[in-house]
């Protein structure tokens, strides 16, 4: 196809307006990021014509020698990056990883403990409308109503109450270090695995600065996006010292270990055909977050979302979820203004500043509404913000948080202003 037909299609300029847009807003969404121009080029190569159903060596298809080569390298560069044993990277998605580990290891109705929706977990973790709610007997956990930390022994009561066979650690909007030790201790004392989804911090978990859940849990899942900083999709792990920890019986008789156990319930269990194209550029990702300059840049994402909430409570008056945060997340509870999660989100995305309405713990609105709002710093620091430039962020949102429409037009010429300072390009350049 000529690339002036392509030009000629309304999708170009829905594509152009996107770019526009995300060039000239601030994005405070903590799942998302802006990826290296490699990274892009890999996810449009050619590799995205290819069928590879399999994994190497052990393909459906013919003509997969070079992308078993792909798969083989990306594979051990995940395993490189989070010290495991074991990496399959053909989930399209967290949610698919999350599928596929679920599959693995439950029956239908099989008991699950996870974390509620509502205090920070995630739907595939037992939520009713998901899945993960409807093929198994979903149990939740929560935070502790005064502190709005996780309490592991209340966790652990709940536990022994309701005996999972699968513990879910992870969550969506908890903006706390998460004890993944604890956690194995409580799964060991009622006979339940442990399986982490650590799709929101996997890029602070790769340099050190949290605690990784993989000398802690059975199975481990992951996105690429979000901290990593690579393209949409998702990974399962498994740690070092687990894959001979146990064996399964099959119905036909045969052991099978983990690892056999997660490649087959990906493939033919939940998925097809992989996307190699970008299974490749979640390969290059893992070279990039494999150097130094990467190390900096989740400094400098931690540094930001500490600065950014102390800024909006100090200055501000909003109420951060904690009284803080240990990693990328910024949860605030607005209801003080007088403005619900769903209002903000909009005057925000009038006045440039991109986030996403958030239920809070204990929250009072249902989800579509909300009392508050998730911020993320993972992007902006991507386009080189430094901690100076959260103090300007927290006021143009104090500003629409007490000025409500009266401030939106203003605002969005200060941001339009500002963001001009840190231009969107789409290259190695902005990925600090």
């Amino acid at each position: 196809m000529r690339s002036t037909t392509i030009r000629k299609s309304p999708l170009y300029k829905f594509i152009q307006e996107e770019e526009n847009r995300q060039k000239s807003n601030l994005e405070l969404i903590a799942s998302e990021n802006f990826i290296s121009s490699e990274v892009r080029n890999l996810c449009a190569s050619v590799l995205t014509h290819k069928y590879a159903e399999g994994y190497p060596g052990k393909r459906y298809y013919g003509g997969c020698q070079y992308i078993d080569e792909v798969e083989r390298y990306t594979q051990d560069l995940a395993k490189k990056l989070f010290h495991a044993e074991y990496a399959n990277v053909q989930p399209h998605s967290g949610s698919n990883a999350n599928l596929a580990v679920l599959h693995a290891f439950l029956q239908a109705n099989d008991v699950i403990l996870g974390m509620d929706l509502s205090h920070g977990g995630h739907l595939t973790h037992g939520a009713a409308v998901s899945f993960s709610g409807k093929f198994y007997d979903a149990h939740f956990y929560g935070v502790d109503k005064k502190t709005e930390y996780l309490d592991y022994d209340i966790i652990r009561n709940i536990a022994k109450k309701v005996r999972p066979k699968i513990i879910i650690a992870g969550a969506s909007s908890y903006p706390r270090i998460i004890d993944f030790a604890s956690f194995r201790d409580i799964a060991d004392e009622v006979g339940a695995l442990l399986f982490v989804d650590m799709a929101h911090i996997a890029g602070l978990v790769a340099v050190g600065l949290h605690p990784s859940p993989l000398p802690h849990a059975h199975v481990v899942s992951t996105t690429t996006h979000k901290t990593l900083r690579g393209p949409r999709g998702g990974m399962i792990l498994v740690g070092k010292d687990m894959p001979n920890i146990f064996n399964i019986t099959t119905k036909s008789g045969r052991i099978k270990n983990i690892s056999e156990l997660l490649n087959n319930s990906v493939i033919p269990g939940v998925q097809g055909g992989p996307l190699m194209h970008i299974i490749a550029a979640k390969g290059k990702s893992f070279e990039e977050a494999l150097q130094d300059s990467f190390v900096t840049y989740q400094q400098n994402v931690l540094r930001n979302s500490k600065r950014l909430a102390k800024a909006l409570h100090e200055k501000h008056g909003v109420r951060i979820i904690t009284g803080g945060t240990d990693n990328h997340i910024v949860l605030a509870d607005i209801s003080d203004f007088g403005i619900t999660g769903k209002k903000a989100e909009i005057l925000l995305d009038q006045a440039g500043l991109t986030v996403n309405k958030n239920m809070i713990p204990f929250d009072k609105q249902g989800p579509l509404v909300t009392s508050g709002i998730r911020l993320g710093t993972p992007a902006v620091t991507t386009r080189g913000m430094k901690e100076e430039d959260m103090d300007f962020i927290a006021d143009c949102i104090g500003r629409i948080l007490c000025e409500k429409e009266k401030a939106v037009k203003d605002v969005a010429e200060e941001v339009f202003q500002f963001v001009q300072r840190y231009p969107l390009f789409y290259s190695d350049e902005v990925v600090r």
